[in-house]
């Protein structure tokens, strides 16, 4: 049995190349070309394919949207996104959307071929770059959350305090102390987590939390 890919892109070169090199191989097909966001989302369903590689900026709309609509309808379906975004924020809402990979268009096509088969095994296949942000993203959270350990009880309270969008005074008030006192946590807060204002701080709390 071929494994059955279809291929959402609307960059009509790349995507033939995709299909190209797919129908090249003796145990994959590519089943389907979709340029626009709106016939995958009519029509990949009835397909039925084993994978998908789905670009994540489409014309019509969101490649992350599509997946995350598609993957409750297509639970035997692995999506893997095949685009030119690798910034975090694209990175992580697509795999929270439910794609199983992300390969970015300047890997060589032979890599997204390993990358099909690696995903229909039950695979996470990632490009180099997209793994080293990745592994690098969830070591900068740990550090954040050992930096978050160093804080005092009274640090803490007075942390999520500021977090909860309260002024100095009321803060002060609250622990009822004077809001030097405070001035003087907050001020340990900030060397103690390595942040230079407010904002800072309560990301890295709201991390933790």
């Amino acid at each position: 049995m071929k494994i059955r890919v279809a291929i959402v892109e609307d960059d009509k070169n790349y995507s033939q190349a995709l299909k190209n090199i797919i129908d090249f191989q003796n145990n994959m097909e590519c089943v389907a070309q979709f340029f626009n966001g709106k016939n995958a989302l009519q029509k990949l369903e009835a397909l039925e394919p084993d994978v998908v590689l789905m670009d994540i900026q489409l014309q019509d709309l969101s490649g992350i949207d599509i997946v995350f609509k598609l993957t409750e309808l297509m639970p035997s379906t692995t999506f893997v996104m095949c685009t030119s975004f690798e910034n975090d924020e694209k990175i992580f809402s697509a795999l929270r959307a439910g794609a199983s990979g992300y390969l970015v268009k300047g890997d060589p096509l032979d890599k997204i071929i390993q990358a099909i088969l690696e995903a229909h095994k039950g695979g996470a296949p990632m490009s180099f770059a997209i793994a080293k942000r990745i592994l690098q993203h969830f070591q900068e959270s740990k550090v954040q959350v050992q930096s978050l350990a160093l804080l005092t009880v009274t640090e803490k309270e007075v942390l999520e305090l500021l977090a909860q969008g309260l002024l100095y005074k009321e803060i002060a008030d609250k622990k009822s102390v004077t809001i030097d006192t405070i001035k003087k946590h907050i001020g340990n807060i900030y060397r103690k987590l390595q942040v230079s204002n407010k904002i800072e701080a309560i990301n890295k709390f709201n991390i933790k939390n």
